[in-house]
């Protein structure tokens, strides 16, 4: 019996372009309690990092692909085939590595190994919607000798900020930022590099405020106004946003605000013919406002929700949909004066008729330092296996 121990060092979240590093710990272990105990052998090892397309066939007409032979393997095959058993398609791979060949373990011996590999740029995010899934996987293969292939799948998830693959780093070494007391090698470095970058980037983008002001009105007159500072946000930032009903001329008796994002196929694949698109809501908040003269929300961004995104298949946008109850007559109206003699009481009426409308105001979500995000993940950064 030999163990195998796959570990992210990192955590299980990445930016595309980044350097994924798995340290892999192949061992024999020795039970307190065997009296005997002999050698392993390993034919050899190899890792590969693959991302699987998955869609809902009620929604999405799967384009062909090449690779579909490969989906079905015999078990007893030797061919190292890291998306062997998976439902949907191969997208992406990277080449495979060989971790070695014939590896001999004593008992209560140890042997580790490290897997690098620059995750690709042009690939798409890690996603999960309604009607299509990108998941990515790093696959390690082994095999004793005469025996099936074994296969450890680890998965991790990747974030696409756009306009990294297209930033040129400085030639001159002397002038990139450095830190003289440690020795780096210059795959990490340049990956350091361009985890600051990415960081940078997305400071300078979800940084600028300027007022954005929308006046609220239906067809018989201002309700409001609703202010927000801006449109950009990272993911785990929150939306906040402001209400002023005190110029309006229809009293708004209800208001509700909710985040959302649109996953829309693209029309050649698309199922059927003007299909509708998919909505899901991450966060609502609603509120009773009648002689509310302001009010405000704060809908938090989850870390775990996909930023925006568009693939030749798919498209993913974020929303602010607004949905508003308003009272078909004037503010007076929607109190009556009671019957005391004594003292004057105000009551709600019993009955009143509403008008209802709705708006929906784009906003742009992008990604976030992959470390923060490695926090709420749903990966584990260690996998394990028996053979």
């Amino acid at each position: 019996m030999i163990e195998v121990l796959a570990k992210l060092g990192r955590g299980p979240v990445f930016l595309a372009g980044e350097v994924l590093e798995c340290v892999i710990t192949f061992t024999n272990p020795l039970s307190p309690s065997s009296t005997s105990a002999s050698s392993e052998m390993l034919a050899w090892a190899s890792a590969q990092i693959h991302c699987q397309f998955h869609t809902s066939e009620n929604r999405v007409a799967l384009p062909p692909s090449d690779g579909s032979k490969h989906d079905v393997q015999a078990e007893n095959e030797t061919v190292f085939v890291p998306n062997r058993g998976e439902r949907g398609q191969c997208i992406l791979s990277t080449p495979p590595k060989i971790l070695f060949c014939d590896l001999r373990l004593d008992p209560g011996e140890s042997k580790s190994y490290s897997y690098c590999e620059t995750l690709p740029v042009d690939g798409p995010p890690s996603f999960r919607g309604q009607s299509v899934k990108y998941v990515y996987k790093l696959t390690i293969g082994c095999q004793r000798v005469n025996s099936p292939i074994k296969l450890l799948r680890v998965p991790f998830r990747v974030l696409v900020l756009h306009g990294l693959k297209d930033y040129q780093f400085p030639q001159d070494e002397a002038v990139a930022p450095s830190n003289p007391f440690l020795e780096e090698d210059e795959g990490l470095k340049k990956d350091s590099r361009l985890a600051d970058l990415a960081t940078e980037l997305l400071m300078v983008a979800t940084s600028r405020r300027s007022l954005h002001l929308y006046n609220i009105s239906n067809t018989r007159g201002k309700v409001g106004s609703f202010c927000i500072f801006k449109t950009v946000y990272k993911i785990g930032e929150d939306v906040i946003g402001t209400f002023n009903f005190s110029e309006g001329d229809i009293p708004c008796l209800q208001f509700s605000v909710s985040l959302q994002t649109e996953e829309s196929i693209q029309e050649e694949f698309q199922r059927r013919r003007g299909q509708p698109v998919s909505f899901t809501v991450h966060a609502r908040h609603q509120e009773s406002c009648l002689h509310t003269a302001q009010s405000s929300f704060s809908l938090p961004i989850p870390l775990s929700s996909t930023p925006g995104f568009t693939t030749n298949v798919v498209s993913l946008k974020w929303r602010l949909h607004f949905e508003f109850v308003t009272s078909g007559e004037s503010a007076g109206a929607c109190l009556v004066r009671g019957s005391q003699s004594e003292a004057v009481t105000w009551t709600g009426v019993e009955q009143m008729e509403v008008d209802t409308f709705s708006w929906d105001l784009p906003i742009k979500v992008l990604p976030t330092n992959p470390i923060l995000a490695s926090y709420v993940s749903q990966f584990s950064s260690t996998n394990s296996i028996t053979i």
